[in-house]
């Protein structure tokens, strides 16, 4: 046991190793080498690596049934290029977007409904995706000067995870980690703070069932039970990229108020409903800027995984 817990430990910084000197040189290169890189990459990942291919693929067919062969394969090199470019955007973000700079890249649509809610002396829920570049949309908040504490999953690697952390933190937003948070998050309800969540992460079988892209799928019920349970507005926003590098729409999506009474706030299902569909409307218009990697449509309603008898004491 205590050899492979040796080993682990000398992979976890051989990737952390690689993985900063790869940061290193592309901060290094210009941002439009870069650029070029990611498209040429792209092609290498989605055609010849053939990384998740299948996954890929068979996710589009069911998402988008009435795509030919031809524009399944170009939509998923588009979502490589896209992945590649998200990773150029984080290493040169913090150059790049400044509180005096941001006009440049950003046009927010939405602006004034945004800003009046988040104002607001009430706990929030921000709500996001594994579409565009949501990582760049919770950096800009803040930029922004929002305070907004943010709900991830812990990397296997605790180097590559600090690392992360730091360039997430690194203009004022806060980490959470996805196990063990809920009285961290229970408190900054009760403080009338700003908690941010990605809404499309499979939840098994006993999560929320919805209906995503005509297939039902499953959400966390968390996500509802704390904008009803402390009647928090839920906005669901999106960085959708328009061309090359750091040029993107920030979008709010829709907003959703428990104490409006409207049918989206009903009960848990509906809420769920209603920000999934806003996520499908968004990867809608833009299906190469979605990660099709996840296996979103793993389980089915009422098939929970079997569990191994416990031996008798």
């Amino acid at each position: 046991m205590r050899r492979r817990t040796l080993s682990t430990r000398c992979l976890d910084r051989i990737v952390y190793a690689a993985v900063r000197v790869s940061i290193c040189v592309i901060q290094a290169l210009p941002r439009s080498t870069c650029e070029r890189g990611a498209r040429r990459l792209s092609s290498v990942l989605a055609n010849r690596l053939r990384i998740r291919r299948a996954v890929v693929r068979e996710n589009l067919r069911t998402a988008f049934p009435e795509m030919t062969a031809d524009e399944r394969r170009q939509t998923a090199q588009g979502m490589w290029e896209h992945l590649l470019l998200m990773v150029v955007e984080i290493a040169h973000a913090n150059r790049v977007i400044h509180k005096t700079t941001w006009r440049r890249h950003l046009r927010i649509h939405g602006m004034e409904q945004f800003v009046r809610q988040l104002w607001l002396d009430r706990p929030t829920v921000i709500l996001s995706g594994h579409y565009g570049n949501f990582e760049l949309a919770a950096y800009l908040f803040g930029l922004f000067g929002f305070r907004i504490f943010s709900v991830a999953r812990e990397l296997d690697n605790p180097l590559l995870d600090r690392f992360v952390t730091e360039f997430r933190e690194s203009r004022g937003q806060r980490i959470l980690p996805k196990k063990g948070s809920a009285p961290d998050v229970a408190q900054v309800m009760d403080e009338n703070g700003a908690i941010g969540l990605l809404g499309d992460q499979a939840a098994g079988p006993r999560g929320c069932w919805v209906d995503f892209f005509g297939k039902p799928a499953s959400v966390h019920k968390a996500i509802g039970v704390f904008s009803l349970s402390a009647s928090a507005p839920v906005l669901v926003c999106t960085a959708t990229r328009r061309a090359g590098l750091f040029d993107y729409d920030l979008r709010l999506e829709g907003v959703a108020d428990p104490a409006a009474g409207g049918p989206e706030t009903g009960d848990l299902t509906a809420l769920s409903q209603w920000y999934t569909s806003l996520l499908e409307q968004a990867i809608r218009r833009e299906p190469a800027q979605y990660w099709w990697v996840h296996r979103r449509w793993r389980c089915r309603p009422g098939k929970a995984k079997k569990t191994k008898p416990r031996p008798a004491a």
